[in-house]
C-alpha cells in the first residue's frame, strides 16, 4: 500500500510539472483590454458644443484598435446622419473629425464637413459602432453619459436608429447605410416632438 501511495504521489508530481511546462511554452492569450471612452486620450467630458480633437486621434485609434489611414478605404462606403439634442438645443457634429490634414491621415469612420453626416470608407468589410465614432470623435459616450452630460432623475439619455428607440448598450448601434441616428439628452418635455426617422442624403451618397 506504501508503494502504491508513493507512486500515485510521483505520478501527480510529474503530472504537474508537465502542465506547469506547458503552460509555460504555450502561454494563454487574451486579448489586450480596451480602454474605456472615458479613459481614452483626449477624451471630451466638458458641455457641448465639442471640437473634432485632432491632436490626440492617432494615440484614440491606437487604443480602440484602429487604423490610421494614408487615404479613404473602398472595400466599405457607407454614410450616416447624426442629430444629437442636448437639453432641448441641437448640439453641431463638427467638420473634420476622423482627418488629421496637417499629418495626413484619416481613420475609418470620419466627417467631412458640418452637416452631421458621417463617412464610414474602410479597406475592410468589418463593422463599425457609434461607440467607436465617438472614441475617434474623442467625445465620451456610454449607455447614460454623453460629455459632461449623465443621465440621472429625469434626465435620461435615449438614442433613436431610424426614428426607433435603440433598446441595448448605444455604444454598440451598428453603423449601417442611410441610417438616421438621432441622440437625445434632457428631460421629456425638453425632447423633440418628432424624432427623424430619416435624412435626405445627397444624390451618391
Amino acid at each position: 500500500m506504501k508503494t502504491k501511495t508513493i507512486l500515485c504521489i510521483v505520478g501527480f508530481v510529474v503530472v504537474l510539472g508537465v502542465l506547469f511546462s506547458w503552460s509555460h511554452i504555450f502561454p494563454s492569450k487574451s486579448p489586450a483590454p480596451v480602454a474605456e471612452s472615458g479613459e481614452l486620450p483626449g477624451i471630451q467630458t466638458t458641455n457641448a458644443p465639442w471640437g473634432a480633437e485632432i491632436p490626440n486621434l492617432p494615440a484614440r485609434l491606437k487604443a480602440i484598435g484602429l487604423p490610421a489611414l494614408s487615404s479613404e478605404g473602398t472595400a466599405l462606403h457607407i454614410h450616416q446622419h447624426l442629430d444629437i439634442v442636448i437639453d432641448g438645443k441641437p448640439t453641431p457634429v463638427p467638420a473634420n473629425i476622423g482627418i488629421n490634414q496637417v499629418a495626413g491621415f484619416i481613420s475609418d469612420i470620419h466627417v467631412h464637413d458640418g452637416t452631421g453626416v458621417i463617412h464610414v470608407e474602410s479597406p475592410k468589410i468589418q463593422t463599425f459602432t457609434l461607440g467607436q465614432f465617438f472614441d475617434i470623435w474623442g467625445v465620451k459616450f456610454t449607455k447614460d453619459t454623453i460629455g459632461a452630460y449623465v443621465a440621472s432623475g429625469d434626465k435620461t439619455l435615449k438614442v433613436y436608429s431610424n426614428g426607433t428607440l435603440y433598446q441595448g448598450d448605444p455604444r454598440e448601434l451598428q453603423l449601417q447605410a442611410h441610417q438616421e441616428i438621432v441622440i437625445v439628452y434632457g428631460t421629456g418635455a425638453e425632447a423633440p416632438q418628432a424624432i427623424p426617422a430619416s435624412y435626405a442624403f445627397p444624390a451618391g451618397e
